[in-house]
């Protein structure tokens, strides 16, 4: 996420669906007129309206789509004919298409047969295709360039489709959202729908906790039951970045060792480290029947988690890992070259202006010169301090 760039967290707490969507956009301030007007060269004859209501107590925007064939069925060649035709953005225009396909392929994979033989059921109605289309165009209109999304809550119990009653997450929605955090809490009915997880999965780059950002606008979208338990909303955040230029979702592994030698452990160190380890560090620690052992904690990207998790059950002799999600934020920083009398040496230097010698530049030096470390560090650290007056 560039430091700069306009932002918007979706926070899918009481699920996610497309109408839900468009209305917590229209919420945080895209210009509901210019959505409309671009939603009517859709040309299927429905009207658009917002409608301002509240949930629980929380005002919010309810996005409504009124008149003619909500039910009607239509392929995908068909779908994208009609909004390759209208007045929609060109990056509304991609962005629709490309949630389309992924619902297509969500399809395809559940009835077992080609992506072009796919026939939409509800999401080929005319609601979903203005709530997809209308979710891409508020975005543009809110000028967003990032999208981020919390872990989905999706509901419980069973729903009521054209392939008959189905447990939540129907079996689209459930293809959807492989790979992507979702829990369940609230009332038992379906949370999210197939064209609000079409919509999270296609345009969020992640998935996780809130980024560090200065928050614009805030906007919530109705869903159309009224809980007794929460407020059955979705809401957008938008805003800029602030200087914290990393607020990822990491994954930690850790496991509980007792039974591996130090030659062992260290290895599998260095073999974590080379499979793409954030870091990597052993505790000494007291263990059941005061055994001492080590804990050895990872700490890793989430799409790395799994393969970070089998060279640990590879290389030690841990039958069991604990594994958690935790926030990492790192300030934003840049690298630095130095010229010192023994070679060139980077510098990382962060946002608040401390600064440190990259390590290995200096090791490497101090091992090709005979030179102690310590005096390359100080070396290195005086000729940056040198260069920033």
């Amino acid at each position: 996420m560039g430091l700069s760039m306009k932002y918007c967290y979706l926070d899918a707490f009481s699920g996610i669906s497309g109408d839900m969507t468009v209305g917590a956009l229209v919420d945080a301030g895209a210009d509901a007129g210019a959505l409309i007007s671009a939603l009517e060269s859709l040309g299927t004859g429905a009207a658009f309206r917002v409608e301002k209501t509240k949930r629980r107590g929380i005002t919010a925007s309810k996005f409504h789509v009124e008149g003619t064939d909500t039910k009607k069925h239509r392929h995908l060649p068909h779908i994208l004919d009609i909004i390759a035709k209208s007045t929609l953005s060109t990056r509304a225009k991609a962005n629709a298409e490309k949630v389309f396909r992924r619902l297509g392929e969500a399809e395809a994979s559940v009835h077992g047969v080609p992506i072009e033989k796919v026939h939409f059921h509800e999401v080929g109605a005319v609601d979903s295709i203005a709530d997809i289309t209308g979710a891409c165009e508020a975005l543009e209109l809110l000028g967003v360039e990032g999208l981020s999304c919390s872990a989905i809550n999706v509901g419980s119990g069973t729903v009521n489709t054209e392939h008959g009653i189905l447990p939540v997450p129907a079996p689209a929605t459930a293809a959807l959202l492989a790979g992507t955090p979702i829990y369940s809490r609230g009332p038992a009915l379906e949370l999210a729908t197939p064209t609000g997880a079409a919509l999270a999965v296609t345009l969020a780059s992640s998935f996780g906790t809130m980024p560090a950002m200065k928050i614009s606008s805030i906007g919530y979208g109705a869903g159309t039951n009224d809980f007794a338990e929460n407020a059955n909303v979705l809401r957008a955040l938008i805003g800029e970045a602030v200087a914290v230029a990393e607020a990822t979702t990491v994954s930690v592994i850790e496991a509980n060792i007792d039974d591996s030698t130090p030659e062992v452990l260290g290895y599998a160190m260095d073999r974590l480290f080379e499979r793409g380890a954030l870091d990597v560090t052993l505790e000494p620690v007291f263990m059941k029947k005061n055994r001492p052992g080590h804990l050895l904690r990872v700490i890793a990207r989430t799409e790395d988690r799994e393969l970070l998790a089998s060279v640990v059950l590879a290389e030690t002799s841990t039958l069991g890992l604990r594994m958690y999600a935790a926030e990492r934020r790192v300030q934003a920083r840049e690298f630095l070259e130095v010229a010192t009398a023994h070679g060139t040496v980077r510098i990382k230097v962060a946002a608040d202006g401390s600064f440190a010698p990259e390590y290995e530049d200096c090791k490497n030096l101090a091992l090709a010169s005979g030179v102690p470390l310590k005096s390359i560090l100080a070396e290195a650290s005086r000729a940056y301090l040198n260069l920033a007056r």
